[in-house]
């Protein structure tokens, strides 16, 4: 009987489940669990304590939204962050962080954020090494973990003992642990705002491959997920390396850390519902009309230009729109596309077949998708590793494209059409873009160049009403 009670109490407090209720399916999207607090979560009481205990690791202040993550007034959590109690409350990512936007149309009035719209301003990389850095100093003990969290709550005396034996020591062994995981991102550039390497952790931690025998750089810029439904049947991802958005919300799922207690497969109780409830989600969303005036009658002339030169690649329903376009004929930076090989995508596909849910569609292309412009506006900075920053630069030639930038300043340049990254609070806020370091290459995607300044300057303003 007492060893009854004592399973029991253990389970209750370490890994009994409470599932999460939201109001709606925007709500359910920005803090919605996608599956990943066991495996992968962080204590929430030690979360909310890490900014004050190690400010010095983070780019600045404010707590976590110096890393760029945007906090909606009242909630406990940033977009992207789930608070779900598994035994207690965890904190783990899900799909908005990557996935939501957010502009000024001038530097003083509050942000504008649009769900299913890339990031540019997150960190991501610098949040995983944050957390790495709290866990590795020599102050992260149990004593001032228990007395940061006890000034911001008043825990029982179980709870306590919990944190004490359990929970912080856990905790800082994780921390630890993730260092040593991603230990291979210190012999790689940087990520920076609004950009993440999508596959390289999952082939190196989930699919097992050897970080020291493959060298390959995916550095890339987040992408849209509105208006997902329209896209059925295109080449997903920015190489098209899997066609089924189905497979691509849940291996996201999976890449998030949504694994078994071991991390060595996808858990049976992945949620699968739950993402499913994603998937509509973002089928349905819709990008944001542009939030200036439009010249109607020049619009009319670019849209003339986009249907004679751009339509056939970037219109829905175009010949090669949500097709792979060579490499040899796109020209862009090729790291992202090396970055995903054959043995990932074959492992990939093995890697659920004990499971409910299969996956077949995963295969090594060899080249990038040409998208459909919807929402073009709110994407910049443009091509897949968001090397260029505004559709002015994107319409010049390889070589007369800016160079060097600043990104992740939100501030609308409605005059370049793309967001400010010149000046001093771009270099303040953002992250220094060159596009000598490997994998920045802005080169490639000529078409347009040739095009009279006039014509361009039409077809800009055609896209603006995408």
């Amino acid at each position: 009987m007492l060893v009854g009670v004592v399973a029991f109490g253990a389970w209750y407090k370490l890994f009994r489940e409470v599932p999460q209720q939201f109001d709606t399916p925007a709500e359910d999207f920005k803090y919605g669990s996608i599956g990943n607090e066991t495996a992968e979560g962080v204590p929430f009481l030690i979360w909310t304590v890490l900014p004050e205990m190690f400010p010095e690791y983070l780019p600045g202040a404010g707590g976590y939204q110096s890393l760029g993550f945007v906090q909606e007034k009242g909630r406990e959590t940033p977009i992207g962050f789930s608070k779900k109690t598994v035994g207690f409350p965890r904190i783990g990512f899900n799909c908005a962080a990557c996935h939501s936007g957010t502009f000024r149309t001038e530097p003083e009035p509050a942000r504008q954020t649009v769900l299913t719209a890339p990031s540019t301003r997150a960190d991501f990389q610098r949040y995983a090494r944050f957390l790495a850095a709290a866990g590795a100093d020599r102050r992260f003990t149990e004593d001032n973990v228990l007395r940061a969290i006890e000034r911001r709550v008043d825990l029982s005396w179980l709870d306590r003992a919990l944190y004490r034996y359990i929970i912080i020591p856990r905790t800082r062994d994780g921390l630890r642990e993730q260092q040593r995981r991603l230990a291979w991102m210190n012999s790689r550039p940087d990520w920076g705002r609004g950009r993440i390497d999508p596959f390289n952790p999952v082939k190196f931690h989930q699919l097992r491959l050897d970080p020291a025998k493959d060298r390959t750089i995916g550095n890339s810029d987040m992408e849209p997920l509105w208006q997902m439904g329209k896209k059925s049947g295109y080449s997903l991802h920015w190489d098209g390396l899997n066609d089924n958005l189905t497979e691509v919300v849940l291996t996201g799922a999976i890449g998030d850390g949504a694994t078994s207690l071991t991390g060595e497969a996808p858990s049976k109780s992945l949620p699968v519902d739950d993402l499913k409830r994603i998937e509509e989600f973002i089928k349905q969303a819709r990008p944001p009309e542009y939030p200036f005036p439009i010249d109607r009658r020049l619009a009319a002339s670019g849209e003339r230009t986009f249907q004679s030169r751009c339509a056939s690649c970037h219109e829905f329903g175009g010949k090669r729109t949500g097709t792979v376009i060579p490499l040899e004929e796109v020209g862009t930076d090729r790291n992202r596309l090396d970055m995903w090989t054959r043995e990932a995508a074959d492992r990939y596909n093995e890697y659920a077949r004990e499971y409910p849910f299969n996956f077949t569609r995963f295969v090594k292309t060899n080249g990038y998708v040409s998208v459909p412009l919807d929402g073009v506006w709110l994407r910049a900075p443009y091509l897949h590793n968001g090397s260029v920053p505004t559709l002015e630069d994107l319409l010049e030639p390889p070589g007369d494209r800016a160079k060097h930038f600043y990104r992740g300043y939100d501030v609308y340049d409605r005059k370049r059409t793309g967001f400010i990254h010149q000046g001093a609070e771009a270099r303040r806020l953002g992250f220094e873009y060159d596009v000598r370091v490997p994998a920045n290459g802005n080169g490639g995607h000529r078409y347009g160049t040739d095009l009279p300044a006039g014509e361009k300057r039409a077809l800009i303003e055609y896209l603006k009403t995408r």
